[in-house]
């Protein structure tokens, strides 16, 4: 990577605030004094945008005051005041005020940075309805495109619709090349920026508050030196209407979208604020931030909670207490890497932005933007991660969405396996059962099954085979799981066969020694599935596997007539980190009976081990995870390379954060203390090498890969779903950028 490896901004994140204000009704020289004091704290935590309330310079709520010339006036003076105090501070600030233009009132937000009022931005759709009034005084600013001049009629007299000749250029004809205009440097160059599928104009912004400054609906932000940063402004209704401001603007560009709303608190409003703000943030692959009205309004007829949130791609990263006196803001770490990526991913995004209605002004998708750039200059130190990160990214921490998650997958697979053996006859399920988690999980998967379809467990044939190094525990759990669920279950011992199999060949072990090698480890593992395999045959039935997701990453299974083969998977789609919840999940919601809850937590409790060499007197029994890595770790790493595409330094970064203190952040529910571990940023370097290694190195077995459901939204390794590679690929360009990651 480029840049410094711990800071947030060089990693691809924007650090941004929803804000409340005190408001002092019809006082905005008060009120720009207390939101510089907000914006001071603010700019000591490196926040790139500040998103205060609707028309918080004057109050949202002053009714005819808003004709008064005394008050636009001072709102005026307000915003000149706030110009000059934004000189020394990081932010780019956005507050909303009244303004005249022309013989119209507009209901504004005007966006300040760095000394200069970057461009104006009127409310496109007013709402007149229940306790809004807005169209007694505002004019809607939907379609509206230009400058506005900030000047005092009493100290400027422009001819009515007139455009200063210093004006930046405006309504550039569609399909023309585009000026590209920098905010700190006026010159003109003709190079398309890319951000509108139609072309767009880049303006510049003007050195005083008193001069024409860039006005309308049909304006885009961006932050010339840091990738992916361009902001659009939409105002409280406008986020309301069937097409909003919001999905027009993402889809010419924008990244984030800040949404400056009065509206009054009434019951349900809250709810529904969130739900807008959620799904836009989800559906214009966004950033959503918002920020409502709260103390200081006029409670004359109304009541104003302050409610502010920071919601990205459909998951709310921030929120504030509501109904507080004080003013206050939520803070967040946008990830604007992630919703490039994202935006990549989703082609039918840019196809939709490309049948959008063309020339309309009040349709601007396809059409003109203009755009305004700034150089943000942000820090490029180590200033934290103002976002949780999950360590489970398969396993949400909230106890309710994980219910309703397992409950899905748990039914996704059942009901896969339910339609699979209807369409091949009714045959019989020949499992093998080890007593670990992942057969154990099958089999309860296939007890299910059978349920569904009225049939007998007994139809389920399990298998245990113990080899040279199964325990006593694990093929008493599987002999008793089988028998708390009513099924039939046999054990052959395979070390009799794998005896003769390895002496014919000549191996050392077919004699006694103990050599353990990856041979010695195979033997055991293809000799239990060409017993299987056979038995399937024998019997009329398919074998079902019980391999996972993150094994099959980590290509931690024997290919061919090994436990990568089988004639239906039903785990594949399942990571071993879920696999664990999903049992935990059948006992807390009564899938099963006493006897069967007192088994699956025992295999639970049990150390995870492909249990192929036998452990020498005095030493632990073989470990899967001090071979392959902590499952956490790799399935942390196979989410965001799976989902997000994201390069492994980058992966490290929010690792090292997820990671790093077992004593900060959430965890799922159920996790002991004594489990919670920590990882430093060595172990995590060193593990995702390792995972690197073996995901590519290992692509053969997934080419092959059996049929079996995709379960979680974070993808499938299936060859015919999503993930496809050739199996000679190189892991180079990975393992370099890693190499890019600091040992501490």
């Amino acid at each position: 990577m480029n840049g410094n490896f711990h800071s947030s901004y060089d990693q691809g994140f924007a650090r941004v605030a929803a804000c409340t204000s005190t408001v002092h009704v019809a006082d905005p020289a008060t009120n720009v004094t207390e939101i510089m004091d907000t914006v001071t704290k603010l700019s000591a935590e490196s926040v790139a945008i500040a998103v205060f309330p609707e028309l918080c310079l004057t109050g949202y709520q002053i009714d005819d005051l808003f004709l008064q010339d005394a008050v636009l006036d001072s709102a005026l003076d307000a915003i000149e005041a706030l110009r000059q105090a934004s000189t020394d501070v990081f932010p780019v600030i956005v507050v909303g005020a009244p303004l005249r233009r022309g013989n119209r009132l507009y209901n504004c937000a005007v966006v300040v940075h760095r000394g200069r009022v970057l461009g104006v931005v009127p409310k496109s759709y007013l709402p007149n309805y229940r306790e809004f009034y807005e169209k007694r005084h505002f004019a809607a600013g939907a379609g509206t495109t230009g400058t506005i001049n900030l000047a005092h009629r009493q100290k400027c007299h422009p001819t009515p619709g007139a455009i200063s000749a210093n004006a930046p250029s405006v309504n550039t004809p569609l399909g023309a090349l585009p000026a590209s205009t920098s905010a700190d440097a006026p010159s003109t160059s003709n190079s398309a920026t890319g951000i509108s599928p139609a072309g767009t104009s880049s303006t510049s912004a003007t050195d005083s508050a008193a001069t024409a400054v860039p006005f309308g609906t049909d304006l885009l932000f961006q932050a010339v030196d840091l990738p992916d940063l361009t902001f659009h402004v939409e105002v409280c209704e406008d986020l309301w209407v069937p097409v909003a401001p919001s999905s027009r603007a993402a889809l010419a560009g924008a990244t984030v979208e800040v949404n400056l709303s009065g509206s009054p608190i009434t019951v349900g409003r809250s709810r529904q604020r969130h739900d807008l703000c959620k799904v836009t943030s989800a559906k214009n692959l966004q950033a959503y931030v918002y920020a409502a009205a709260g103390a200081g309004e006029s409670s004359t007829d109304l009541s104003w909670d302050g409610q502010t949130m920071i919601y990205e791609n459909g998951a709310l990263l921030a929120t504030t207490e509501r109904f507080s006196r004080q003013p206050g803001y939520c803070i967040a770490d946008v990830d604007l890497d992630l919703l490039r990526q994202e935006r990549l991913r989703q082609g039918s995004f840019d196809d939709n932005a490309l049948t959008q209605p063309a020339g309309v002004p009040d349709q601007l998708a396809g059409g003109q933007w203009r755009v305004v750039t700034f150089t943000l200059d942000p820090p490029h130190d180590d200033i934290g991660l103002r976002r949780e990160v999950d360590r489970f990214p398969f396993v949400p921490n909230d106890p309710a969405q994980l219910a309703q998650d397992c409950y899905e997958a748990y039914n996704i697979q059942v009901y896969g396996l339910v339609k699979r053996i209807e369409s091949i006859g009714s045959p019989k399920i020949v499992i093998g059962v080890s007593g670990g988690l992942d057969s154990t999980h099958a089999l309860l998967v296939a007890a299910r099954a059978m349920d569904v379809l009225s049939r007998p467990r007994s139809d389920i044939l399990a298998y245990t085979m113990p080899g040279f190094a199964t325990t006593d525990h694990t093929k008493n759990n599987a002999l008793a799981l089988c028998q708390a669920l009513d099924v039939p279950c046999k054990i052959i011992d395979i070390r009799p066969a794998c005896t003769a199999m390895l002496k014919e060949m000549g191996h050392p072990a077919g004699d006694g020694e103990p050599v353990y090698d990856v041979t010695f480890e195979n033997v055991q593992a293809g000799m239990r599935y060409d017993y299987l395999f056979r038995i399937a045959n024998q019997h009329g039935g398919i074998v079902l596997g019980t391999g996972d997701l993150s094994e099959l990453a980590l290509g931690w299974c024997t290919f061919g007539v090994g436990d990568q083969m089988s004639h239906y998977g039903v785990n594949t789609g399942v990571p071993k980190t879920l696999i664990q919840h999903l049992i935990r999940w059948c006992i807390s919601s009564g899938q099963f009976d006493t006897d069967t809850n007192e088994v699956l937590e025992s295999v639970l409790a049990t150390e995870i081990s492909p249990e192929l060499v036998p452990a020498r007197p005095g030493e632990q029994i073989q470990s899967t995870q001090a071979k392959i890595g902590p499952y956490e770790l790799q399935d942390f790493t196979l989410y965001h390379l799976l989902r997000h595409g994201m390069r492994p330094s980058r992966i490290a970064f929010l690792s090292h954060h997820a990671w790093r203190d077992a004593e900060s952040g959430s965890w799922p529910p159920g996790f002991r203390a004594e489990d919670r571990n920590s990882y430093d940023l060595a172990a995590v370097k060193g593990w995702m090498q390792l995972f690197l290694r073996r995901f590519v190195g290992n692509q053969f077995k997934r080419s092959t890969l059996p049929n079996g459901p995709k379960v979680v939204s974070g993808g499938s390794l299936s060859p015919r779903g999503d993930w496809r590679m050739p199996s000679d690929a190189s892991a180079a360009a990975w393992l370099a950028d890693v190499d890019s990651v600091p040992e501490q």
